[in-house]
């Protein structure tokens, strides 16, 4: 059978599998084994194994524990309840200012947590309502936290980016300091739409009435709130930048610090730990699962020779190297529609890495764009995760159709702020090539 034909077997059986439901894990490493048996034969089995071997002692791997188990904790703490009262008195008489201050607040749970639905789920329950309440337009306050709660993914620690660094080689401090400068660049895109919105359309985001928007001592007390949010920023980031930890050593500073804030707030006790731990070692076992089917795969696609078929593919993609860049990210968003974003990431990164290090672009620089595809793929219908754990918590009147329209205007920003990547990529590397 020829490469192509073998090709579009391969991947149209791994589609099929996952548009019938079957668990990504089943489906890369079952589809992998079949393909693995009838190319190389059951010696194929044995590199594997070795390849799983080798990533089970990556003393990487242990962050990703750490970084869910911290998540799980701080979730459940009155962090999110604090800081958004301290942004509805700082904020709130601005037109918009509400809203402004639930990006910050996600932006800071990004830099604690490193995953995706834990601001989603603590900004839908606490801010959502707060802004619905106010007068906010339904759909500005929806794609807010939609957009917001994906950051977690972007903003360091991510445990994204734990896994790109695996899989692509790359330094993961250098990837942690690269997420540091889009981050921002999102937050002030972000904000700069809701204030010329909030501008034009007073009532989509109306400002506060003035027995709201509290007293000089009101707003310095209620600074207080930030102080243990700010000390899981250091404690982790601080930490890898500073030269101190390692980034799996930073995990379990934050792991410290997230038990340190349930007890500030006399959350900590035998059940939220119990609690916690199980629902990290689900998420873990899940993660890890799809990570060593992901070896079958790699090793399957190698054992095809169908890597000199997707090289001469994108070499005749008009537009030279820059072409093809943005042929994988056009394809990373389609697929971000329909697909899991840790199943996208072991599916494509196997194809993509050795093309853009032939054509000699930094992986760290790409590694950065991969993710912010991957935190769009987060936001987009119809299967992005946001969206569901969005509707999970929404007040009975809004239907997903609301959902999925409150993304459009957010999406195009994340897309503009891709494109500033791409054309700019000191905003990318300069704090990975200062620091590191």
């Amino acid at each position: 059978m020829s490469i192509e034909a073998l090709t579009l077997l391969f991947f149209g059986s791994l589609l099929l599998f996952i548009f019938l439901g079957v668990p990504l894990a089943f489906v890369l490493g079952g589809v992998s084994v079949v393909f693995l048996y009838f190319t190389w034969g059951f010696d194929s089995f044995y590199m594997v194994v070795s390849q799983i071997w080798g990533t089970m002692n990556s003393f990487t791997l242990v962050a990703i524990p750490l970084f869910v188990f911290m998540a799980m904790i701080l979730e459940r703490t009155g962090v999110a309840k604090d800081l958004f009262r301290t942004m509805h008195l700082w904020f709130g008489g601005v037109r918009g200012g509400l809203a402004i201050g639930t990006l910050i607040i996600c932006a800071i749970f990004a830099a604690m947590v490193g995953i995706s639905g834990a601001a989603v789920v603590a900004m839908g329950t606490i801010a959502l309502p707060a802004m619905l309440a106010r007068g906010y337009d339904k759909n500005m306050a929806l794609g807010v936290i939609n957009t917001g709660g994906g950051w977690g993914i972007l903003i360091p620690p991510s445990i994204l980016m734990i896994l790109y660094a695996l899989i692509s080689g790359v330094s993961v401090g250098k990837m942690f300091a690269a997420g540091v400068g889009p981050g921002i660049l999102l937050i002030l895109l972000t904000a700069t739409y809701i204030l010329i919105k909030a501008h034009l359309r007073p009532d989509l985001a109306p400002a506060l009435p003035p027995e709201e928007r509290g007293t000089l001592k009101e707003k310095i007390l209620a600074l207080k709130s930030i102080a243990l949010p700010v000390l899981i920023v250091v404690m982790v980031l601080g930490s890898i930048i500073g030269g101190i930890t390692t980034p799996t050593e930073a995990a379990a500073m934050g792991v410290l610090g997230s038990l340190i804030s349930a007890v500030m707030y006399r959350k900590l006790s035998f059940a939220l730990i119990t609690e916690a731990s199980l629902r990290t070692f689900k998420l873990t076992g899940m993660i890890m699962w799809i990570l060593f089917s992901a070896h079958a795969f790699s090793a399957a696609y190698q054992s095809m020779g169908a890597q000199a078929l997707i090289e001469g593919f994108m070499a005749m993609i008009p537009g030279g190297d820059w072409g093809v860049i943005i042929a994988m990210m056009f394809i990373l968003f389609l697929l971000g529609m329909v697909l899991d974003p840790v199943g996208i990431m072991l599916i494509t990164l196997p194809v993509f890495l050795p093309i853009v290090d032939a054509m000699g672009f930094d992986p760290v620089w790409f590694g950065l764009l991969f993710v912010l595809m991957m935190e769009i793929a987060y936001m987009t219908p119809p299967f992005g995760f946001n969206l569901f754990y969005l509707k999970g918590i929404v007040p009975p009147g809004i239907t997903m159709k609301d959902i999925y329209r409150s993304v459009i205007p957010f999406v195009i920003i994340e897309l503009v702020g891709l494109g500033l990547l791409m054309i700019f990529p000191q905003i990318v590397l300069y704090l990975p090539e200062k620091f590191f």
